[in-house]
């Protein structure tokens, strides 16, 4: 993301922000005096303020490295608060307010402990989601040393890797007597995203969402790429109803997706069909192919495929 892309995302943030900033400087002007020259204490001020631009450099890197969402939100906010904070700080080194007045020591004290909350709950969700990543990437690296069938565009399994696993899947899953579960999901009108933004902004959506969906899966599931924007999901040890239960959440998922497109910032509404299947004693081609036939009886009339 571009630095003007940031300033057009969080246009209200720093808006809000600057509002602020000159605000506490109006405040300060209109009830206290500037200190003379020979009262500026320059350690306190290189100090502050240091401290103060480093809080915007961390703001500006978070909003331009990290989508728009609520991890991004907490941790900007807490930055934002930090900021303010150390803003006044700095202001109380050129300008002295009179004694009876105390709602300076509000606005620096307060803001600095909203702020290291929001900032704490922000990168412990931030913690949660690269764990979440780190680990199907680990897989990912596992199996990739047998199976070079990876998809070139998302970090998950293609075509065949998928049949591979659903093999191995079936016969763990008879082996064990547990229920094994297949999920498709399919996006609505993909073509249209393609059509208005462009292929190469259809490829940043289906890299978010593989991204999203790895995010609302459990460890032991198994994400797969199978053509275009069509995903499957093995689950092991998933009966049928909890499946249904999963595949739901998948649904909401995408519906929440906050993707902007890169060139101009509009927000790309997605919506998703699901189908699920339970495994039964069949080859894994028929298995896929009653996988495929559900997921186009789910499919709205005018996204079904020809």
């Amino acid at each position: 993301m571009t630095w003007l892309n940031v300033l057009k995302h969080h246009r209200y943030k720093l808006g809000l922000l600057l509002l602020a900033a000159n605000m506490a400087v109006w405040l300060n002007l209109a009830f206290g005096t500037p200190k003379a020259f020979s009262e500026w204490h320059w350690l306190d001020i290189v100090g502050e303020g240091g401290t103060a631009l480093f809080m915007l450099f961390w703001l500006g890197l978070v909003l331009k490295s990290r989508p728009t969402g609520r991890v991004t939100n907490y941790l900007a906010s807490g930055l934002c608060f930090m900021f303010f904070s150390w803003w006044l700080d700095v202001l109380d080194e050129f300008i002295r307010l009179p004694k009876h007045i105390g709602w300076d020591h509000w606005l620096e004290s307060g803001p600095m402990p909203i702020g290291m909350i929001l900032l704490t709950i922000g990168l412990f969700h931030w913690h949660r989601e690269q764990q979440a990543i780190n680990q199907h990437m680990e897989k990912r690296e596992r199996v990739f040393r047998e199976h070079r069938l990876f998809d070139k565009l998302t970090p998950l399994g293609g075509a065949e890797y998928l049949k591979r696993q659903v093999s191995d899947c079936l016969a763990q899953s008879l082996e064990q007597q547990q229920p094994l579960s297949l999920l498709a999901l399919d996006i609505d009108d993909f073509a249209s995203i393609n059509q208005h933004y462009g292929h190469p902004e259809g490829d940043a959506v289906l890299q978010a969402l593989s991204q999203l969906l790895l995010l609302n899966l459990r460890r032991h599931d198994l994400l797969c790429r199978l053509a275009g924007d069509r995903f499957v999901v093995l689950l092991p040890g998933t009966g049928e109803s909890q499946a249904r239960l999963l595949a739901l959440e998948l649904q909401q998922a995408v519906q929440s997706l906050a993707h902007k497109t890169r060139q101009h910032g509009e927000r790309v509404y997605l919506s998703a069909s699901t189908a699920v299947v339970m495994a039964l004693d069949e080859a894994p081609d028929e298995l896929l192919k009653r996988l495929n036939l559900a997921l186009v009886r789910a499919k709205p009339p005018r996204s079904k495929r020809a």
